[in-house]
């Protein structure tokens, strides 16, 4: 046994021996990332809403926190085409808007339940995703995100006028009613005891499975022979094609699962709202996708969820700020400062993208690694010192 091998650094004494080691190596594994993905979403409504000091400081709500984890879907499947494969869609309000109003229409006509609802949402969204991808994917680059949007807003205008006898026009469907998850639970009462005190309603309940399983079947997708191929695509598609894989079939494949996730989350939008606004098509949503995956980090797992908590929470509270005061003072800084929402928002995209192109989970990372190295310079230290203590010095 060498030296080296006797004698290991102590960084790897820190990963491979303490508890940061064990965490290192159970991080990665699937059942980790979801157990810990289900415990952040069972007490992200208490401490955003209802939890003493903190719940003050941030001021948010009970509804937010629901309409978070749905964006939160739609940006988990967004990323797996624009962050692992590649791709650039400016037309995924299609996907959502066509699920939300899917999902209404057949709440109106045929069945208000909610498996119903995201069952028949998703269904049409893949539809159209398949048939969309089918199209848009024999371009590449610009032009297949050009063809996106053109695709998108079509839908955006056939709602608007040709079948406003379904949509009912600008003015959104409405009169959408939600039955009883099935036909005992009213997902807007409080679930009772402990539980309520953390999700607060059954709704959000049932946002929070949806929003765990769609990390899981991310995390699997990931990490099976598919994401791999994703990440060679994203890589160098002409060196894909080289060794013998059908790109266009793949990259079709990670549009319809995009769409899939899109689905789920515009049905869950109806449900959320009782209501579909003829907005929910407009290139504006799809853009909207595209800075929240940006800014949380493309090509990250739970990066777009960050981006999603961020946005929001601008676009949601801080636009209801009256005025901007110097803590703790009542000295006026800037009146109507939540009016200003879209261009603090647009700074902060900025910000964050100039200096840590990675996103917000690029910022985590940072830290993360910084924590290590502090930690391996720590344990250089106490190992010297244990060692000048051996020699006798």
């Amino acid at each position: 046994m060498s030296e080296k091998d006797a004698n290991p650094s102590a960084k790897d004494a820190l990963v491979g021996g303490s508890l940061f080691g064990r965490w290192e190596k159970l991080r990665g594994r699937e059942g980790t990332v979801v157990g810990i993905t289900a415990v952040l979403v069972a007490v992200f409504p208490y401490l955003f809403a209802r939890a003493p000091v903190v719940s003050g400081i941030l001021q948010g709500y009970q509804s937010l926190a629901t309409l978070i984890l749905i964006w939160g879907i739609f940006a988990i499947g967004f990323d797996l085409l624009l962050g692992y494969t590649g791709l650039l869609s400016f037309g995924h309000a299609a996907f959502w808007g066509g699920a939300a109003y899917a999902a209404g229409i057949v709440a109106k006509n045929v069945s208000g339940d909610p498996i119903v609802m995201v069952v028949s949402g998703t269904l049409f969204a893949v539809l159209l995703a398949w048939v969309l991808g089918f199209l848009s994917l024999r371009r590449g680059g610009i032009y297949f995100s050009i063809l996106t949007l053109a695709f998108a807003q079509m839908f955006y205008y056939m709602a608007a006028s040709p079948l406003a006898f379904l949509t009912n026009g600008e003015n959104g469907l409405t009169g959408v009613e939600v039955g009883s998850f099935l036909g005992v639970i009213h997902l807007e009462a409080d679930v009772p005891s402990v539980g309520g005190m953390l999700l607060g309603t059954w709704f959000y309940a049932f946002v929070g499975v949806f929003f765990v399983g769609a990390v899981a079947v991310a995390y699997r997708i990931l990490n099976s022979p598919y994401g791999m191929v994703f990440r060679a695509i994203r890589e160098n598609e002409q060196r894909a094609e080289f060794v013998g894989l059908n790109v266009w079939r793949y990259k079709l494949m990670a549009f319809i699962i995009s769409g899939a996730f899109a689905g789920v989350a515009g049905s869950l939008f109806t449900i959320h709202g009782a209501y579909v606004p003829l907005q929910s098509l407009f290139w504006t949503e799809s853009g909207d996708i595209v800075v929240m995956t940006v800014l949380g980090g493309a090509g990250s797992m739970f990066g777009p969820v960050l981006g999603v908590g961020l946005y929001l929470y601008i676009e949601n509270i801080v636009q209801t700020i009256q005025a901007l005061t110097i803590p703790f003072t009542d000295i006026v800084l800037i009146r109507d400062f939540g009016f200003y929402w879209h261009l603090l928002l647009g700074l902060v995209f900025v910000v964050v993208v100039w200096v840590v192109p990675d996103g917000l989970w690029g910022i985590l990372n940072w830290l993360r690694e910084l924590a290590v190295d502090l930690g391996s310079k720590a344990a250089n230290r106490v190992r010297a010192l244990s060692g000048n203590g051996g020699d006798g010095r």
